[in-house]
């Protein structure tokens, strides 16, 4: 890199061309950036990269070898504090790079020299053990290789067998996963099977399973479909002699170089074809996706881990399109694969031929038919649970954009307010003199900004009336305003119990409707004027409006005889259109004790309803409790509570 040194990229570009020189562009580091902590600069220079390497895959070749060196020099770091988070941004990002363009070897020693910083005790512990296998186990190592190739040649395949203990690092992990000890792992040994052709692997594995017991579920074909970096290999798993667990790779003598050195084997075997463009590897163009969707370099960061870390399942589209999406991916995840606007639009899907609801985990060979409603938006519910990075970054941004949205209409009526109170008619007209004083260009910009609260309303009046105070709490309008009625008993009376705690006698209450909270949830008042009190669930993403009029917010809470009264909650309902199916979650929502105050059709189509509901509970348990009953209901594809 040219950091750090009296060199500039002119200089690099003289003596060793353009192309040299923007490789050294692509990995030096934005030293001149002045950000807010470790963490965000780790995050931006990471976005970086991945910007670079899109435009030349062997930006990451130069980055990796370069982290490589730090880490094989990092004895030298005399600060622990630096030696463990290089050591753990290693772990976290440059390993899993390495792993995916494929350099295994790279991948190795990254993984090992890092642990041996974060965890020397562990991984000299481990190594121990293996060494002490390695000097008591020769004979049984040897004896699995000669038994190997005797049953190869048997079935006429020529073929190379070698055999290796698993790394360290990886050891550990299957330890912490199990919560086993070294001894109680079974699998430590590794066996390859090198063959000249694709046709000799599959012989080969036939050759192998027919001569040992095999172990069920650890049977892999990543030939027929490869991983992202193009690794291929059969993997599979066999009661080997002495009854010894052993696990066999097969792959070509090609293959085997893919393998070890990734992508510069590619350019080995494929010399002049596709050039070095970053951008014809998917899980890259993945990364650009994820790069447009964050709020900011450290949301890509997280998002960007969360792609990188996982193993796969293997997915169809109906046209027989194959999706790989991480283990643990749900049909969200699935439907932001395909495409973004997919993945918004997305209700529910078949899965088999069969419906199912948005949170089904895939399986490997699945068929999924993405189900979508034209008006249906992401759900903030979403975001618990998908697992892939893309999902969540564009959940996120479109959760920012509705929030504008709701930004831009609070921050109209405060502009609204304030030019009627300064006598003057309301037109973006009359705004020049605001944009200027907040150095804004556009008028939505003023009423976003006012709606979250980054200008207040008190400012915005300064504009207009210099002398008008900040913020003004209309006593009258409060006291003029009618107060939440409180419920009859059976006997005719009203429980003497206020519903809320930290309210004035007869101060006017309401609920407010973003977010419908519950006797259960943590909840705040914000005073409105002319309206009285707004009680809003603490969580509610509309109270961001108020961040900066902290004068507005009242600490209330539910009272002991809340529960007397009815409470309306709001659910999203994705209903099989089939006869009955209305009738049928109607009959449950009632035996439950719930009654619809509510029922509005937010979409229609051939195999389903969108379905925004309106229930009067008693509490956020008896909610739950009637979300639950529905979840059990076969043609209920998805239920969520709306607001929550």
């Amino acid at each position: 890199t040219v950091e750090d040194t009296d060199a500039t990229l002119e200089d690099i570009s003289r003596l060793f061309g353009d192309d040299i020189a923007r490789l050294v562009d692509g990995v030096t580091k934005l030293t001149k950036l002045e950000l807010q902590s470790d963490r965000t600069k780790q995050a931006e220079n990471f976005r970086k990269l991945v910007v670079a390497m899109s435009e030349d895959i062997r930006v990451l070749l130069v980055k990796l070898a370069d982290r490589l060196h730090n880490l094989r020099t990092l004895k030298y770091v005399r600060s622990e504090k630096s030696r463990r988070r290089t050591a753990s941004e290693t772990l976290e990002i440059y390993a899993p790079l390495a792993e995916r363009i494929g350099v295994q070897t790279w991948r190795d020693e990254l993984v090992d020299l890092a642990f041996a910083e974060i965890n020397p005790e562990a991984r000299d512990g481990i190594n121990t053990r293996l060494e002490y296998l390695r000097s008591n186990g020769k004979e049984l190592v040897t004896q699995v290789i000669s038994e190997l190739k005797r049953i190869l040649s048997d079935y006429n395949v020529e073929a190379e067998v070698t055999g290796r203990e698993k790394a360290a690092h990886s050891i550990w992990l299957k330890m912490q996963r199990k919560d086993a000890p070294f001894e109680a792992l079974t699998d430590i040994m590794a066996f390859r099977v090198s063959v000249p052709e694709i046709a000799d692997c599959y012989q080969a594995l036939g050759a192998i399973h027919a001569s040992f017991p095999v172990l069920p579920g650890r049977f892999k074909d990543f030939i027929s479909t490869p991983k992202p970096n193009g690794y291929q290999s059969i993997h599979t798993a066999v009661i080997g002699p002495e009854q010894m667990r052993i696990e066999v790779q097969i792959r070509t003598t090609e293959m085997h170089q893919v393998a070890e050195y990734g992508v510069a084997a590619h350019w080995r075997y494929k010399q002049g074809g596709e050039g070095h463009g970053g951008r014809q590897y998917g899980w890259i163009r993945g990364l650009l996706d994820i790069l447009d969707q964050a709020g900011g370099p450290e949301e890509f960061l997280e998002h960007t881990k969360l792609e990188m870390y996982q193993d796969q399942v293997f997915c169809f589209t109906p046209k027989g399109d194959l999706i790989s999406l991480p283990n643990g991916a749900t049909i969200i995840d699935f439907a932001y694969a395909v495409h973004s606007e997919v993945g918004d639009k997305c209700v529910g899907a078949k899965v088999n031929g069969r419906m199912a609801p948005v949170r089904t985990r895939l399986k490997n060979g699945d068929q999924v038919d993405i189900l979508t409603a034209r008006n249906h938006t992401p759900s903030p519910e979403w975001e618990r649970f998908v697992v892939t990075g893309r999902a969540r970054a564009s959940i996120r941004r479109m959760i920012r954009l509705e929030q504008r949205d709701q930004f831009i209409a609070l921050g109209r009526e405060v502009v609204r307010r304030v030019l009627t109170s300064a006598g003057r008619t309301f037109s973006e007209r009359e705004l020049g003199p605001a944009l200027d004083r907040f150095k804004l260009d556009d008028v939505e910009d003023l009423y976003s900004n006012l709606g979250e609260g980054l200008h207040t309303e008190g400012e915005l009046a300064a504009v207009f009336q210099p002398v008008k105070p900040e913020f003004d709490v209309d006593e009258a309008a409060l006291a003029r305003a009618k107060p939440i009625a409180s419920p009859a008993s059976a006997d005719g009376t009203r429980p003497k119990a206020l519903t809320l705690k930290g309210l004035i006698p007869g101060m006017a209450v309401h609920y407010a409707r973003c977010c419908h909270p519950l006797p259960g949830d943590r909840i705040v008042g914000i005073v409105t004027t002319g309206k009285g009190v707004a009680i809003h669930m603490s969580e509610c993403s509309t109270l961001e409006a108020f961040g900066h009029t902290p004068e507005r917010w009242l600490d209330v809470d539910w009272n002991d005889g809340s529960e007397l009264e009815n409470h309306t909650g709001r659910v999203r309902v994705i209903l099989a259109n089939e006869p009955g199916s209305l009738g049928a979650m109607s009959n449950t929502i009632g035996k439950h004790k719930g009654n619809i105050s509510h029922l509005r059709f937010a979409n229609r189509a051939a195999d389903f309803f969108e379905l925004m509901v309106d229930i009067e509970v008693e509490s956020l348990d008896h909610l739950a409790n009637i979300i639950a009953a529905l979840r059990t209901d076969s043609l209920i594809t998805s239920i969520e509570r709306e607001g929550a």
